[in-house]
């Protein structure tokens, strides 16, 4: 099985296989692969596990702590989920980058966990499991604390979309009320121009009436 192409097609787990290229890890995972009896288990977090954390959490490793760190990430042995329950017994159990980088197992009712320092996430989906290659997919990026003397942070939530403005064609408050009071305006002084012409004939008659009487 190629590894590197298992994960590129297998689920949003770019973020991890960029760094097992980057870092050569690949190339160990895969020789223990090919060239052991034993095999390897690895524990594949997913993009949004990277995503969930400050980006300097990552960003602040030398290059073989991140190499460290990813090969926290796996055990040097095939084990299927199957095993689990019998290899929790074991805790701590050690992981490809050595003592005293270990990881603890706990299996509740078929849901199993795999525990580091920082972080807690449960087995989410079987990627792969067929001899010597198992691939587990978890939630989140596994922490030690031998890299991380505290809980790393997480990343800033983002910003709320803004709200959108009132319509430019939208009448503004009151507009109508205004239009109308317009209108009623318009209308009186209609009136009233319509009486003084009105008053203004009768004054004319009267004026005739005068000179004929």
């Amino acid at each position: 099985v190629d590894l590197a192409a298992l994960l590129d097609v297998a689920g949003p787990f770019h973020t991890f296989l960029g760094y097992l290229q980057k870092t050569k890890v690949i190339e160990t995972f895969q020789a223990q692969a090919n060239k052991t009896d034993e095999g390897i288990t690895i524990f594949v977090p997913k993009d949004s596990a990277f995503a969930a954390l400050k980006k300097s959490t990552f960003s602040n490793l030398t290059g073989d702590q991140l190499k460290t760190l990813l090969l926290y990430h796996a055990f040097p042995k095939y084990y299927p989920l199957a095993q689990f329950r019998n290899l929790s017994s074991l805790n701590p159990v050690n992981t490809f980058a050595g003592s005293p980088y270990t990881l603890n197992l706990t299996d509740d009712m078929g849901s199993i966990s795999v525990e580091s320092m920082w972080s807690k996430p449960k087995i989410s989906s079987s990627v792969y499991a067929t001899k010597p290659i198992a691939v587990y997919s978890i939630n989140n990026v596994l922490l030690p604390m031998q890299l991380f003397s505290k809980d790393p942070p997480l990343a800033p939530a983002p910003a709320p979309a803004p709200e959108s403005g009132a319509s430019d064609i939208a009448p503004s408050p009151g507009g109508g009320k205004a239009g109308a009071g317009n209108g009623k305006a318009d209308s009186t002084s209609a009136g009233h121009v319509g009486v003084a012409n009105c008053l203004g004939l009768l004054a004319a008659a009267a004026g005739g009436l005068m000179l004929l009487w």
